[in-house]
């Protein structure tokens, strides 16, 4: 959790029930309010001019939304968008804003969690300029594994589909089922129940 559910809705975060699919806030819409997943997961995305999607995160319990656009004065540069049925925190952005000014230690996890979805993105743009399709899933698979407890091999169940890693790093999914058996068959990740091991 990056900020506890008690704290938030101390300085008045409401509870939100939403439905699988449904939008939480989208591209080019001014950032009022600060959002935290309690339970559900979250896409980040936007669609390229030929009308693909290009996903930039899967967030799930815990995690917080588009925090860093309310530093800015200006607009979301992704859509937010329910992947499960989600419960969401929701504290105004004035709220958020005087929780930071009169918590530091709240406000430096703020600062970790930024830094971190910065350098996911550099990961990221990385991933994409690298052609070798296993080189592009091995870098997302290192990084995703990096930031886990559990180290071991294998121990790392990825939280993505196939189609999900695939609009990660750029690739077609059908170049992504194609890659992993060749991973699995190089004793790189394991698949147990359709689900990747790495």
């Amino acid at each position: 959790m990056v900020i506890k559910q008690c704290i938030l809705e101390s300085v008045g975060a409401i509870t939100k029930n939403c439905d699988s699919a449904e939008t939480i806030f989208l591209e080019n819409d001014v950032p009022k309010f600060y959002y935290q997943i309690i339970n559900g997961k979250i896409k980040l995305n936007n669609y390229n001019p030929e009308g693909k999607e290009v996903l930039h995160n899967i967030l799930e319990n815990g995690q917080s939304i588009g925090e860093s656009s309310l530093f800015l004065d200006g607009t979301y540069p992704v859509n937010a968008i329910t992947l499960s049925s989600c419960v969401v925190l929701v504290l105004r952005r004035s709220a958020f804003m005087n929780l930071l000014m009169n918590n530091p230690k709240i406000s430096l996890e703020i600062n970790k969690r930024i830094s971190s979805f910065l350098h996911f993105k550099h990961v990221m743009v990385q991933i994409i300029c690298t052609h070798n399709p296993t080189a592009k899933l091995t870098a997302l698979l290192d990084y995703l594994k990096s930031i886990q407890k559990i180290q071991e091999p294998f121990a790392f169940q990825v939280p993505f589909t196939r189609q999900e890693l695939a609009n990660l790093t750029g690739l077609c999914v059908e170049t992504t089922i194609r890659t992993v058996k060749i991973m699995e068959r190089n004793n790189i990740v394991k698949i147990r129940n359709r689900k990747i091991l790495y």
